[in-house]
């Protein structure tokens, strides 16, 4: 990393600092499309009853799975990949891609489905999204996916369930 770099991460870790550490989720929270779905009003141990402890962690406490630990790496079967909190659909399997992260990873969301926040954990500005129906953390997308769009959607495998076409989708959980 050369100076400049250096200097520009140190100015966006003072400018974002004040707001890291004092802002409401709920406030944070912005939706990435047009809403098409109503934000749900439960309580987080509300949603540590329906979730294993681990996608717990990574949904609503905005954990990391390790790379290569999720098994929907390797899915390639046609489907939806809906929320593991409250089972919106996310994303479609025509839109996952092998991005080499070791996360699975998307070229788009499902429109209104997704929101996003600034993210400074890291120090840098990353976007973080998340489903807009219940808030849980998904992942980050990032501007170097394949073309036309040149997004990747890199997701947590644990927030997400596999759905393959040839089963419906679950009713959405309230």
């Amino acid at each position: 990393m050369n100076r400049r770099h250096f200097l520009i991460r140190l100015g966006n870790a003072v400018v974002a600092a004040p707001f890291v550490f004092f802002y409401r989720m709920d406030e944070a929270l912005a939706v990435s499309a047009p809403v098409t779905v109503e934000r749900l009003k439960k309580t987080r141990k509300a949603w540590r009853a329906l979730v294993t402890p681990e996608a717990y962690r990574v949904l609503f406490k905005e954990h990391t799975e390790p790379p290569g630990s999720s098994a929907l790496n390797h899915e390639y079967r046609e489907g939806t990949y809906i929320c593991a909190a409250c089972y919106l659909p996310l994303f479609e399997s025509h839109h996952k891609y092998d991005s080499g992260t070791g996360w699975p990873s998307f070229t788009q969301p499902i429109s209104g489905h997704i929101g996003t926040k600034k993210d400074y954990q890291l120090i840098i500005l990353r976007t973080e999204y998340h489903c807009a129906r219940c808030g849980g953390h998904q992942g980050h997308v990032f501007n170097d996916g394949p073309q036309p769009r040149k997004e990747r959607w890199c997701n947590n495998g644990l927030a997400l369930k596999f759905i393959p076409s040839t089963e419906s989708l679950p009713p959405l959980r309230g």
